[in-house]
């Protein structure tokens, strides 16, 4: 790696030791010199003229570089000048502002920097340096906003909003006490909406809100939060290009804005898949460093009406059962999905049906690789994005596309999941699909057929384990561009699934003879939603939206550039 040119070398003082403090357009350094010589007496004043005295000499001959520390520039919060207590106890440590003694004339700037803990957290940490030179303080904290300044990437001004309801209903608290401060000390603005009822940030964004004030929309809360977000801004992104929302093959127009998620829900899949923890302070960090994630987001359509968008999980069958019967007891919270899971379970409903895709060919990587999407993913970088629309049974495609057949599986089903992330999240760390990308307009499809108790147990306990998910016999995976799903009692003969209900009561009676009130179609689970349509068609549209993001760090970055040590 070429060395970078410093822009800024001085010899500070931290926690009264001496550093050489350097600063280049990438990197903010700070080496302790070690001195080999009888320990200097005397308070910090004079051990700081001390050590600006005879600096190079020390550094040249007497010195050594005790400890390295490192901060990448485009991880800099901030930059202050900071008030110095002067006087200090014979140790050196730095007191209260209080009995200050005015014989010594020391100046001091404090760096905010992202400290990584492990486990994917982000915190802020501090950084103070003191000099006995104004002017070398100033020009310091004058250097270190300049090359701030140039990071253009970083949001200025943002529209927050809050659900106070959503997960343990502690969005607004979670708000105010641990992000609001953060985006202070990053000089960001804010304008904050509370939101009071079911799509009330959805159709603010649809119809009200004037995007053109801000640099990126933050959503306090969880996936539902989120997914209400991603209606509004698509459909408004659509409404100003002239694009028709009912339009299945009409080439959606990418969001310019970024969207960033304060995790405050009940899952925070989305969060979890992102940035690899569902950490308040992390994700409002990922937010101020302006980094870029860009997302796949799938349009569901029945027939030419379209019902939502996708950006995690479509689910048919068991996930969908799970949802129907999670939200009759809401009342339990968080809980309901554990007590609806084991009571979908031991139902053991199947569901016949028809699903045709698209399969995608022209794309790196498949459903089964060991590699997982990590910030800076090959996949993703090198994925083509504009894919032109292509006719639903493979008519008109793209010139790209135009060697791909449609594969058509019929069959009895537990379960069909449409996986567009990994759906990772702490009680399934690899989640639905660990290979699936988040950028590469794809979707993971996964068929789990008809099969015993047991083996279903199996399947749905690999989710929590390291075996291989897929290896299993009546577990099929297929990497789509688009898919259909057309049940055995299709809705379009009935206004909606309550209908197909009341319709084939007999026909349930025959495949299910140990209830009596099995229905005969399954709802869909889009992102937590519940769709009233079976019969569904699904695109994948690459790259439409962008999240505030870095994607999940497999290895801190620097690492191998210089070792780090706490001062």
């Amino acid at each position: 790696m070429e060395k970078q040119p410093s822009v800024l070398t001085s010899l500070l003082l931290v926690k009264s030791r001496l550093f050489e403090v350097t600063l280049n357009r990438t990197l903010l350094t700070w080496k302790e010199v070690q001195l080999r010589r009888k320990k200097v007496s005397g308070n910090i004043s004079s051990r700081l003229r001390f050590g600006f005295c005879l600096a190079n000499a020390l550094h040249r001959t007497r010195g050594i570089t005790a400890g390295v520390h490192s901060v990448p520039v485009s991880e800099i919060i901030a930059v202050r000048e900071t008030e110095v207590d002067k006087e200090t106890k014979d140790e050196g440590k730095w007191q209260k502002m209080s009995h200050i003694k005015t014989e010594t004339n020391l100046c001091a700037f404090t760096v905010s920097y992202v400290e990584k803990t492990g486990q994917h957290r982000w915190r802020c940490s501090n950084m103070t340096f003191f000099c006995s030179d104004e002017t070398i303080c100033q020009q310091w904290v004058r250097k270190l906003k300049e090359q701030l300044s140039l990071l253009t990437c970083r949001p200025k001004h943002l529209l927050v909003y809050i659900n106070p309801y959503g997960g343990k209903q502690q969005g607004k608290q979670i708000y105010e006490h641990k992000v609001a401060q953060l985006f202070t000390l990053a000089s960001i603005s804010t304008d904050v909406i509370v939101t009071e009822h079911a799509n009330h940030a959805r159709d603010h964004l649809k119809t009200q809100a004037d995007l053109r004030k801000y640099d990126g929309i933050i959503c306090v809360g969880g996936d539902g939060m989120f997914s209400e977000v991603v209606h509004g801004l698509i459909a408004r992104t659509q409404s100003d290009s002239g694009v028709d929302l009912n339009d299945s093959q009409a080439k959606l127009a990418q969001c310019n804005l970024r969207i960033g998620i304060i995790p405050a829900g009940s899952t925070d899949c989305i969060c979890y898949a992102t940035v690899g923890v569902n950490d308040p302070v992390t994700s409002a960090l990922h937010i101020i460093v302006g980094d870029t994630q860009p997302m796949d987001v799938c349009s569901v359509h029945n027939h030419n009406t379209f019902l939502k968008y996708s950006v995690s999980l479509l689910g048919y069958g068991f996930y969908g059962d799970v949802l129907t019967d999670s939200e009759r007891n809401r009342w339990m919270g968080p809980a309901r999905y554990d007590f609806s899971g084991f009571k979908t379970f031991l139902s053991h409903h199947y569901y016949e049906g028809t699903i045709s895709f698209l399969p995608a060919t022209n794309t790196l990587g498949s459903p089964r690789d060991s590699s997982r999407c990590r910030s800076g993913c090959y996949v993703c970088q090198h994925r083509v994005k504009d894919i032109s629309p292509i006719k639903w049974g493979g008519g008109d495609v793209n010139e790209n596309e135009s060697e791909g057949e449609w594969k058509v599986i019929k069959g009895k089903f537990l379960a069909i999941n449409a996986a567009s992330m990994s759906c990772a999240c702490p009680r399934s760390p690899k989640g639905l699909s660990p290979a699936a990308h988040l950028a590469d307009g794809t979707t993971d499809i996964i068929l789990v057929r008809k099969c015993s108790r047991l083996n279903f147990l199996r399947h749905l306990l690999r989710h929590t384990s390291k075996d291989d998910q897929f290896d299993l016999t009546f577990v099929e995976v297929y990497r789509v561009k688009k898919f259909k799903f057309t049940p055995n009692h299709c809705d379009s003969e009935f206004s909606n699934i309550r209908d197909v209900r009341e319709n084939a009561f007999g026909q349930i009676c025959r495949d299910h003879p140990s209830c009596d009130c099995t229905p005969v179609n399954s709802n869909w689970n889009c992102d937590g939603e519940i769709l009233e349509h079976a019969a569904i068609e699904v695109g994948v549209h690459c790259q439409l939206i962008k999240l505030f993001a870095r994607g999940i760090e497999e290895t801190p970055p620097f690492e191998e550039d210089v070792s780090s040590s706490a001062v």
